[in-house]
């Protein structure tokens, strides 16, 4: 960090501790807000979430080739093939914004195209199986199937528009790809990659398991069972390992892992206290911004209330799943099926310690357009989807 940096940090510190106003109720109520939600973070998804995609990422960097990425999700990819199987990754990977960026990090560093790595940050969060099944169920088959459509349809023209915003770059990267030496043969076979991998996803998807709002079918059958669920995967993982793995490639893929929590983990921290200061948890009105004037500015399905709850859902911080009971409330309370779908397809993907992380991996500049697109397109998605359903 930069002398400057870090004279620029002190600054704003001491600002801030001589200027806010401590005495206020609300700030005062912010402030506890902020370490409620970091607790709340930290007791739900820190270790079911984040620590299992942190090893999936650190196993991408040391056993994934860098020409396997670039063969199919590289510049040079076929489109086709890149873009659907990124656009369709949200059902297999039931993440949450924050989840998804240790395993975007990893194909992203390893030589994945902006195209295909952003297309598979947008769909991992927004295109959860359960969450659109639910969405269906609490708010309506349309807005399911909105949901649903949208998020696919979104995370290809992202993507796309992305990987032409950057075509000198995506151009210079897939040139530079070509002078690549052929890669090392490997002692293991494919098949032996295929279920090392598929393993450590069955032991997310199972770990990060919510529980569904109603307490029958098939999701709550699973939900009854899958800490059995995770362990029995967890054995089968230590017996992969025992058997395929040797002592040396494991210490490499655990310091792959502690390199991607040291990079990520701090800024996601420091990203919830500083979301549950502005708005606080989904359920609670303790934020410093309250919760009642984002009502009155959702209301209808006007042009600036899509817009606002684009902005609101890409900037707050959701949970698996807690978005709709949220917007059940809200839909309560007035708010138009435009800006309610607005909301569905800018918050899960994003987040303001989403943010923070992927200014970290892509630069300020992309992230910058990325944000930009997800919002103007759910702005025009929630627009389009109220003049004819609202």
């Amino acid at each position: 960090m930069k002398e400057r940096d870090k004279f620029f940090i002190m600054l704003g510190i001491f600002l801030l501790a001589f200027y806010i106003p401590f005495q206020n109720p609300r700030v005062q109520s912010a402030i506890l807000e902020a370490f409620f939600m970091l607790q709340d973070y930290a007791q739900k998804h820190v270790l079911t979430c984040l620590v299992p995609a942190f090893f999936i990422a650190g196993a991408i960097s040391i056993f994934v080739s860098q020409a396997s990425v670039l063969k199919y999700f590289g510049p040079g990819a076929s489109k086709i093939l890149s873009y659907s199987v990124a656009s369709v990754s949200g059902t297999v990977l039931a993440v949450c914004s924050c989840t998804v960026l240790p395993l975007f990090a990893g194909i992203y560093k390893r030589g994945a195209g902006i195209g295909p790595a952003v297309a598979f940050l947008y769909s991992g969060p927004a295109i959860n199986v359960l969450a659109i099944i639910l969405t269906a169920r609490v708010l309506g088959f349309d807005l399911g199937l909105a949901r649903a459509v949208g998020a696919v349809l979104f995370s290809i023209i992202i993507g796309l528009l992305m990987h032409l915003f950057f075509l000198k770059e995506e151009r210079e990267k897939e040139a530079a790809t070509l002078n690549m030496p052929p890669p090392e043969e490997d002692r293991r076979a494919l098949w032996q990659y295929a279920v090392y991998f598929a393993t450590m996803v069955v032991i997310l998807i199972f770990a990060s398991w919510s529980k569904p709002s109603q307490p029958v079918g098939f999701f709550n059958a699973v939900y009854q069972e899958h800490w059995y669920l995770t362990v029995f995967f967890l054995a089968v993982l230590a017996l992969i390992l025992k058997l395929w793995f040797n002592k040396e490639e494991m210490v490499s893929w655990v310091e792959s892992t502690w390199g991607y929590t040291k990079m990520i983990f701090p800024l996601l921290l420091g990203g919830v206290l500083v979301a549950g200061f502005l708005m606080g948890r989904p359920e609670a009105d303790t934020g410093i911004i309250p919760a009642k004037y984002i009502s009155m500015l959702v209301g209808g399905n006007s042009f600036s209330a899509n817009f606002i709850a684009s902005i609101v859902g890409a900037f707050m911080y959701f949970a698996t799943l807690t978005e709709v009971p949220i917007l059940q409330g809200l839909l309560g309370s007035g708010m138009g099926k435009g800006p309610a779908l607005a909301l569905l397809l800018s918050g899960p993907a994003l987040s303001l310690p989403n943010m923070i992380v992927i200014r970290h991996i892509l630069g300020t500049k992309k992230t910058l357009i990325f944000i930009s697109l997800v919002i103007v397109l759910s702005t025009l998605a929630g627009l389009i989807f109220g003049a004819f359903w609202g």
